[in-house]
């Protein structure tokens, strides 16, 4: 009778009711889940669990994976439940608050107060026209309804200011003062708050009490992300703060601690942290309990918004500024600093070095380390690998003074910069054409494996390309002139191709160390490697892929905003990216800080000594970080030019065609007509496999520039560098900083 009860157990659970895909992933992210992670409990594909959480064309689960995975998202849902929008009258819907105006904003409608006094509602204002630096009119009314024209900010599955009723206003706000003297906040979606802080404690009280302003965690065990407040010069005379900062307080990032300001705060028991109180300011009290209180300072006129990656947002109006930096906040994370600060800290929002454990006796919970993260303990900052740290670093003290680490010593894995003289041949075609690799990194860091532990030191070791790790090995015997491309040896002119073991192209003399995808790519070209020695790490993961993904959305669904959607056809896709930026400009500085997030976040994971009286030696303040770690960086930077290489011999064997220069994730070719599609192969609308393709995906390539090939040798000549990379110059023709093609 029991095996007949379970038969029919089984029975029901198979057609167990399921959430929609976007709840499914929902879920899976809050507790912090991989697709790896659920496909392995479930015994099926990677590709079977996206495919269950598709929000295109999601596929249904069967059998007893269907009765397993229902068991588990209705765990996850207790855990987890659906965030429940605020319910009094005239609230923002909970998508509202990172929504992007198109047209005018309606008249307000009337809010009821909301009954509970013990924290007062923030007085509201009628929302402000995008383009507005200030209201028309200040009326103390009500956020507006939903505007018609609006689309959605986020791409499925993020969270929007709004969603969380804590975070009702979205995720920071915009401190201005109109002509009447008065203190707004110019919050996401075009709300507009009345601020009645006359000081700068009383703006923090404000901010954590009254606004309502933050956004939610974006994993189980992380935290929720602190207000951001941004201040206009006006706002910063108001709260005795000077507009610009000196040049001593320039180079030391911060005030003098003996401003009048820092004393109000101390005085109000608020504490900075050690950088000060600079261009990113956080303010705070220690935590008590889950607790946290802490607020974002980002003032644009001290140079917070770096103009190499924010563009003008500095000089915009605070509406407009407030729809640039929401739309970040809502696709990517709350600003933390700078692009390379946040890049970095997104990786640590979607994997905590630390979660709560279970119970134990005396049913307390105590941290313990996140699995697939880096944990505080995991590596010992002053035990790496010594190939693998910067010089300077204190596992090198013990080394001459300027002793100069060659390749055998050193771990060099960087970006292309590689050129090399025009043959007679492509001298006689017209034009050079220049295509870059979209999101290059990024792409590069996509299913990537990396270490996520201590290395392990090792003697002659058989190299296995699923391990990650440095290894110290020979490859000079790699030749370009017979590879294999998939299963088949083919012939090639090697003097027109950069080797892919060396940033500047040049074949290797002799051992040196590599990191795991450089050394997999010689095997994948046909030869034999036997590593002399090696650093490896046996607990490893996919710990990018999270950031990629998020990165990743965030690019297409803004560039889709812009216009350039991802299923173009070729020559359709380079109409769309033609002036796209001018369609609209506060998007295009949303795609621009999106792709200095990526290169950014994994150049701090190498950060170097920033001043301080640091001498070399001597550990400094980024080698205390679990996300200090070189490895990973390296990692990334050897597989994004091994694949861009992997594209370039494809594309030789198949045209016949080499590259004239290459600069990280550029390549120029000549060609007889100015467009990518003169010389990229595609039949009956595909490309060629393997090779370069048009799109705006992470790893697909753009139209970068077209000069005349009588440019290129002209500025060659006139400079007497007949290797100069001219993969510089090639977007607009413009030549500058050039000693002798270095």
């Amino acid at each position: 009778m029991s095996e007949m009860f379970d038969a029919v157990d089984a029975l029901v659970a198979s057609r167990s009711a399921l959430p929609s895909a976007e709840e499914r992933k929902r879920l899976r992210t809050a507790h912090g889940l991989t697709l790896d992670d659920v496909a392995g409990a479930l015994k099926v594909r990677r590709a079977t669990v996206s495919a269950w959480e598709s929000t295109k064309k999601p596929t249904e689960p069967r059998g007893p994976e269907r009765e397993a995975y229902a068991r588990l998202l209705k765990q996850l849902a207790e855990l987890y439940p659906a965030p429940v929008p605020a319910t009094f009258t005239g609230a923002p819907a909970p998508a509202e608050a990172a929504t992007l105006s198109t047209g005018p904003a309606p008249e307000a409608a009337v809010m009821t107060a909301p009954e509970n006094t013990q924290t007062p509602a923030p007085a509201r204002v009628a929302a402000a026209p995008a383009a507005a630096s200030r209201p028309a009119s200040t009326t103390r009314t009500t956020p507006t309804s939903r505007r018609p024209g609006t689309r959605k900010a986020a791409p499925a599955g993020t969270p929007a200011g709004g969603a969380d009723p804590r975070f009702e206003n979205g995720p920071l706000a915009v401190l201005d003062v109109d002509d009447d003297g008065k203190v707004l906040a110019y919050c996401t979606g075009g709300l507009v708050l009345d601020v009645p802080a006359k000081s700068l404690p009383s703006l923090v009280d404000w901010t954590l009490r009254e606004a309502k302003l933050g956004q939610p965690k974006l994993s189980g065990p992380g935290k929720d992300a602190d207000p951001l407040i941004v201040l206009t010069e006006a706002a910063l005379e108001r709260y005795g703060l000077p507009a610009t900062l000196t040049e001593e307080e320039r180079l030391a990032g911060r005030l003098p601690e003996g401003h009048k300001v820092i004393k109000q705060l101390v005085r109000a028991e608020w504490k900075l942290t050690k950088r000060g109180f600079g261009p990113w300011a956080r303010i705070y009290r220690p935590a008590t309990g889950s607790e946290r209180a802490c607020v974002q300072l980002c003032i644009p006129s001290w140079n917070a918004l770096d103009t190499r990656h924010w563009g003008e947002a500095g000089q915009l109006p605070p509406a407009e500024l407030a729809r640039v930096l929401g739309v970040y906040a809502s696709r990517v994370m709350t600003p933390r600093g700078s692009t390379a600060v946040t890049g970095l800290e997104l990786m640590t929002a979607l994997h905590p070095p630390t979660r709560a454990s279970e119970p134990d006796a005396d049913g307390k919970r105590h941290s313990e380390h996140n699995p697939g993260s880096l944990g505080k303990d995991a590596i010992d900052p002053m035990n790496w690998p010594p190939c693998e740290v910067p010089d300077g670093h204190p596992v090198l003290k013990d080394l001459p003074r300027f002793h100069v680490r060659g390749p055998g010593e050193k771990l060099f894995e960087e970006a292309y910069d590689w050129a090399r003289p025009m043959t007679d041949a492509e001298c006689t075609l017209r034009h050079l054409v220049g295509i870059d690799v979209n999101m290059a990194f990024a792409a590069g860091a996509n299913g990537l494996n990396v270490g996520l532990g201590a290395a392990t030191h090792v003697k002659a070791p058989v190299f296995d390309p699923k391990l990650p790790g440095s290894w110290l090995v020979d490859l000079s015997h790699v030749d370009l002139s017979r590879v294999k491309v998939g299963k088949e040896w083919v012939e090639l002119d090697g003097s027109l191709l950069p080797s892919p073991f060396t940033p500047k192209g040049d074949r290797p003399e002799g051992p040196a160390w590599y990191a795991t995808p450089t050394v997999a790519y010689a095997v994948e070209l046909g030869y034999e490697v036997r590593p002399l020695e090696a650093w490896v790490r046996r607990e490893n993961g996919r710990y990018l892929d999270g950031w990629y993904n998020r990165l990743r959305d965030a690019y297409l669904t803004t560039m889709a905003d812009l216009g350039v959607d991802a299923d173009l056809a070729p020559a359709d896709f380079l109409t769309a990216m033609n002036g796209y930026k001018a369609r609209d400009p506060e998007l295009a500085i949303v795609v621009s800080a999106v792709k200095a997030t990526v290169k950014g976040g994994l150049g701090k994971l190498r950060e170097r000594p920033r001043g301080e009286g640091w001498r070399p030696g001597e550990p400094w303040r980024a080698l205390s970080r679990p996300t200090w770690n070189p490895h990973i960086r390296a990692a990334v930077i050897s597989r994004t030019r091994i694949n861009l290489h992997r594209k370039i011999v494809k594309h030789a064997a198949f045209t016949g065609q080499y590259p004239i220069a290459i600069l990280s994730d550029c390549v120029v070719y000549a060609a007889d007509g100015p467009s990518p599609l003169d010389f990229l192969p595609y039949r009956e609308g595909k490309p060629l496999p393997g090779g370069f393709k048009l799109g705006v995906n992470p790893g697909l390539v753009k139209w970068e520039g077209t000069q005349d090939v009588l440019w290129g040798e002209e500025v060659r000549e006139r400079f007497n560098a007949p290797e100069l990379n001219l993969a510089r110059y090639i977007k607009d023709g413009t030549v500058t900083d050039v000693d002798n093609g270095e």
